[in-house]
């Protein structure tokens, strides 16, 4: 006999309860099982067979969780572009609604709770990858692995990266969300079973070996933050200030180091806005640092170029002999820190023209070449920019063309004391896990942090402080399945989740018009 569907008031309640539990495991507060219970609410709350009212409960799912978790968007550049950019995101999951339901439809899936795991969870994933590619070369802020740095299943971003992370907390959501209903139906066996596959796949994750033993040395490290002047868009507007606050928290170092024994020393994004390759008095401040420390220095700086627009850039500074390579962000933050639309954009908020010169993609994988004398060779240091660290590929190439450690160079100042420093800070931790190597997030207000290959946070400093971090990080070369598979796994879950929405439109066009009931 067919089973009613769930009453719609009730998939609408589940939908955003599910939405704002899912925002509970991302930073802050962090609390890694709520993703599992949001992705089961949702399940739960997918379960009548309409795509058009599924779409509707998945928007209500995506408007809870989006504009609760960045509503540093919010402080950056004002509540009008902050709800824009959660309704865009929130429509990605009313799409991920009605291709589930969709896909749901024919007839295996349908008739088996077996085949409806594997199912949701590659379209689930697919969607997280629709999102983090467009438009504007996308938005994956949101994506559920990022909230699993705290998490037994982190491991799992080793072997398939981010994607293979996040359809293991889907697939865990899902397991969680049969062990309800079939408690709703009193199967018990079928609900401890259920729970128990959900407790076993987050147990797995424990013996996934994550190595962190140096392989090519050990790279002794100085991380600067010197803070800035003010908060907000403002943070910047004394570019000389914020200069001189760097230069004064690399002689800081001198407190815990001899000159000299530090191998490199990290400035963080617009840790100077005054460009030392044109300007001759910052570059006799940074030299004068650098030679004092005895070490060269990552400098994050600006280029105004003649044919027009900017660069956000990152030079390697050797004292005494000034820059001696560079490398330049490739993915600028769309209506941040470019304007795509510009008179479009306009009319949602004047902010726009505080961008007065939208910024320019760079060139060439992030590896900044260190010529060691210690280690007489040369480190490779994977270097990406601020929100560069939420894309796959870039951090990817930059490990893959050499890097040795991966240093996440940062300004937080415009998005105040909201959540964004710690939720890029969970991201960077995975980031070391995925590649296996030693990371370093250094912050211009914080939060910086030390990371191990094993995603262990050993430094953190607190948000708007003057603070200093020396480490000793090992150096690894091996590469993890995660980056040598690179791109494969989520093009594959990509090709499985298109065949099953077709497969399931197909099987809904035969049964067109009959009345199944609730799904198995």
């Amino acid at each position: 006999m067919p089973t009613a569907s769930p009453p719609r008031w009730w998939t609408l309640l589940l939908a955003v309860a599910g939405g704002l539990a899912t925002r509970v495991a991302f930073p802050g507060p962090g609390v890694w099982p709520a993703a599992f219970l949001g992705m089961a609410l949702l399940y739960l709350a997918l379960r009548r067979d309409s795509a058009r009212w599924n779409a509707l409960v998945g928007l209500l799912w995506g408007l809870a969780f989006y504009p609760a978790l960045i509503t540093w968007a919010d402080e950056a550049v004002g509540p009008v572009p902050w709800l824009m950019l959660s309704l865009a995101c929130a429509a990605y999951v009313a799409v991920f609604g009605a291709a589930w339901t969709w896909a749901r439809r024919g007839e295996a899936v349908w008739r088996s709770p077996w085949w409806q795991l594997p199912v949701f969870v590659v379209i689930w994933v697919a969607l997280e990858e629709g999102l983090a590619a467009w438009p504007f070369g996308g938005f994956p802020w949101g994506r559920l692995a990022f909230s699993q740095s705290d998490s037994p299943v982190l491991g799992f971003a080793a072997i398939g990266g981010v994607p293979l992370l996040s359809a293991v907390v889907c697939a865990g959501g899902v397991l969680l969300g049969r062990a309800l209903i079939a408690l709703r139906h009193a199967r018990l066996v079928t609900a401890a079973s259920s729970a128990l596959a959900a407790v076993l796949l987050v147990l797995v994750g424990f013996s996934v070996p994550l190595p962190t033993g140096a392989e090519a040395g050990t790279l002794k490290v100085g991380a600067v933050q010197g803070n800035v002047p003010g908060q907000g868009l403002d943070a910047f507007g004394r570019r000389a200030v914020v200069l001189d606050n760097h230069v004064r928290g690399t002689h800081a170092l001198l407190d815990q180091v001899e000159p000299g024994e530090l191998d490199l020393v990290l400035w963080p994004e617009n840790g100077t806005d005054i460009d030392p390759q044109v300007d001759e008095q910052a570059a006799t401040a940074i030299d004068d640092a650098a030679q004092a420390v005895g070490a060269p220095m990552l400098v994050g700086t600006v280029e105004y170029p003649e044919s027009g627009g900017r660069y956000n850039t990152s030079v390697l500074w050797e004292p005494e002999q000034g820059v001696v390579a560079t490398y330049s962000k490739r993915h600028p933050a769309p209506f941040a820190e470019y304007i795509p639309l510009r008179s479009v954009a306009r009319l949602f908020s004047s902010a726009v023209d505080r961008v007065t010169r939208d910024m320019l993609p760079g060139e060439g994988e992030g590896v900044i070449p260190l010529a060691s004398e210690r280690l007489g060779r040369t480190v490779g240091i994977g270097d990406v920019i601020c929100f560069e660290v939420a894309y796959d590929a870039l951090v990817r190439s930059a490990v893959r063309a050499g890097g040795e450690i991966i240093v996440v160079q940062t300004n937080n100042a415009t998005f105040g004391r909201s959540d964004e420093s710690t939720q890029q800070l969970a991201m960077s931790r995975i980031r070391a896990v995925e590649h296996g190597r030693a990371t370093v997030q250094i912050s211009t207000v914080g939060v910086s942090g030390v990371i191990q290959p094993n995603g262990a946070l050993t430094q953190s400093t607190e948000l708007f402080t003057a603070d200093q971090m020396i480490a000793t990080l090992p150096l690894r070369t091996s590469q993890t399945w995660a980056t040598r598979l690179g791109a494969w796994p989520a093009w594959g879950i990509d090709a499985l989740a298109v065949c099953a929405v077709l497969f399931g439109a197909v099987g809904a066009a035969r049964l067109r018009g009959t009345n199944r009931g609730e799904p198995a």
